[in-house]
C-alpha cells in the first residue's frame, strides 16, 4: 500500500511504497509537566530525501512497518 506525502521541495504530492516507510513516535514535555505524543510516518523519496507525515494513533497502529 502506498502512502501519500507532500514533498515541500517539489511542491507536489508523492506516493511512497510501504517498503520505504518507518513509524516514529515523537514525545515532548509541555510546560505544565504533561507529555504530548505525536505519531508520524517517515518515508524516503527515490533520491533518498526524508518525508514526514503526522497521522492519528489508530492509523499509526494499523501500519505494519518497522518502528524507528
Amino acid at each position: 500500500m502506498d502512502v501519500q506525502f507532500y514533498d515541500v521541495k517539489t511542491r507536489q504530492k508523492v506516493s511512497v511504497p510501504e517498503s520505504r516507510l518507518k513509524k516514529v513516535k515523537y514525545e515532548r514535555t509541555l510546560s505544565d509537566g504533561s507529555t504530548q505524543v505525536r505519531y508520524a510516518l517517515r518515508g524516503k523519496t527515490a533520491d533518498d530525501r526524508n518525508l514526514t507525515k503526522f497521522v492519528s494513533k489508530a492509523d499509526w497502529d494499523s501500519m505494519n512497518v518497522p518502528t524507528e
